[in-house]
């Protein structure tokens, strides 16, 4: 029986790490390294599983198949290792981290980033608050929320890019334009304020298309209903999106291209207790390996990747 092989938890962690930044220099200064160091580490990960787990594409680098089916294994061990030590620790936290977000994270992600939490640190009180992107800015900036996931960075506070979301027309499966061109283009969105509505209505100012407001709500849910109900097309990411919806090509479709809008990790406080920095970490880790899930992301490559209330106790 051939002996067993013990993975280097740190290596499998810079592995993860440069899948997750888009690139193994990025991750050689998240994990503290030089880049030659960090190729060590791969070259080291390779010879130990006995395959290439990446191989080059262009100018950048992709995972061949052994190293897909390694990503998804460094992922739980990390994710394992990690809950044993915060459990361990978790006795040190304690007190309450008020948390808002958007509506778009709320229903799908939400729950299992709490629950990754609550175990490790069940004392914690967790309040959370989903509203809209002004008023989670808002909250921050006057220390009525310690955290919040937002659209844009705000004035004050501590605000750190996270992650970068490529907007997308969504409507009915299948869903098209009908009547000339001249026909006001169906929009569903927001009430104003809004960054998405601003965005959609840019688009389509600058392709010179005509549009009109058919519906307007101030929740996620309405905009949802309101699409399935074939009354519009709506911008939003595809975050949580709803099986009854898809994401509309635009050339298929006559819409205009788009682009990409990012996610901020803002903070009340620069200098956060420890219980708030934890809860950020674990935000800022489970919304990377959430956008970088093969469903999500295709190909990886390296070159490229860069109002409800609810408080509970322990989740």
């Amino acid at each position: 029986m051939l002996p067993r092989i013990n993975l280097d938890m740190d290596v499998l962690r810079t592995f993860v790490t440069a899948f997750e930044l888009g690139s193994f220099a990025k991750a050689a200064a998240r994990v503290g390294r030089s880049p030659s160091a960090v190729s060590s580490q791969l070259r080291k990960l390779e010879e130990q599983v006995g395959r290439a787990l990446v191989e080059r594409s262009g100018r950048g680098l992709v995972l061949t198949e052994a190293g897909e089916v390694l990503l998804g294994c460094a992922r739980r061990i990390l994710e394992l290792n990690d809950q044993t030590v915060d459990s361990l620790r978790g006795s040190e936290l304690e007190g309450e981290v008020r948390l808002g977000l958007p509506q778009d994270f709320a229903e799908t992600w939400l729950p299992r980033v709490l629950s990754t939490f609550a175990r490790a640190h069940p004392a914690v009180r967790i309040e959370v608050r989903t509203e809209r992107n002004a008023q989670l800015i808002h909250h921050v900036t006057t220390g009525k929320l310690d955290l919040a996931l937002a659209w844009s960075s705000g004035v004050r506070g501590c605000s750190e890019r996270i992650a970068e979301l490529p907007l997308a027309w969504i409507g009915q499966r299948g869903w098209q334009r009908t009547g000339g061109r001249g026909q006001s283009l169906p929009l569903i969105a927001f009430e104003a304020p809004c960054v998405f509505r601003k965005a959609c209505t840019t688009a389509l100012d600058r392709k010179g298309l005509a549009w009109r407001i058919a519906f307007a709500s101030p929740s996620l849910a309405g905009l949802w209903a309101a699409a399935e109900a074939g009354l519009g097309v709506t911008l939003r990411t595809a975050f949580g999106l709803p099986r009854t919806l898809a994401v509309l090509e635009p050339k298929a479709s006559g819409l205009p291209a788009l682009g990409s809008i990012p996610v901020y990790l803002l903070r009340a406080e620069r200098e956060p207790s420890k219980t708030v920095a934890q809860l950020a970490g674990i935000l800022r880790e489970a919304l990377a390996q959430e956008l970088a899930t093969p469903q999500r992301a295709r190909p990886r490559r390296f070159r490229t990747r860069e109002a409800g209330r609810t408080s509970t106790r322990g989740a």
